[in-house]
């Protein structure tokens, strides 16, 4: 299973940012995905994730009100729009995927590469 990630990049404070993750190898539908990101200097931390049937969604506390986590299993496409850019939400993205023996662990089985994004005030 491979996990690439993409749609990062450079954006001004307060604009939005669409990210996607696209699961290789087996279908998406077998895993819970989360997203998470790394700022310089900082530890990973998480930013939200997703059921395997995206009925339940949960949110980092930073993250409510401004992002949307979303998935097209047909697509083996996981999404984060994330509103309202701040310079702070400047980091690595990662998106992950977990399988349903791991629930309820925090581990994630499978990870992508990450996508950059940069805001600037």
């Amino acid at each position: 299973v491979q996990l690439q990630a993409s749609g990062g990049g450079l954006v001004q404070a307060g604009g939005s940012l669409r990210l996607s993750c696209v699961v290789f190898g087996r279908p998406s539908d077998n895993y819970k995905m989360g997203w998470f990101r790394q700022a310089p200097g900082k530890e990973r931390e998480f930013v939200g994730d997703i059921s395997r049937t995206g009925r339940k969604i949960d949110y980092a506390d930073s993250m409510k009100g401004r992002s949307t986590i979303s998935r097209d299993n047909a697509k083996n496409t996981v999404y984060l729009l994330i509103d309202s850019l701040k310079p702070e939400d400047t980091g690595i993205y990662y998106c992950a995927a977990q399988m349903p023996e791991n629930y309820g662990s925090g581990r994630y089985d499978y990870w992508g590469q990450g996508t950059l994004v940069t805001v600037s005030s």
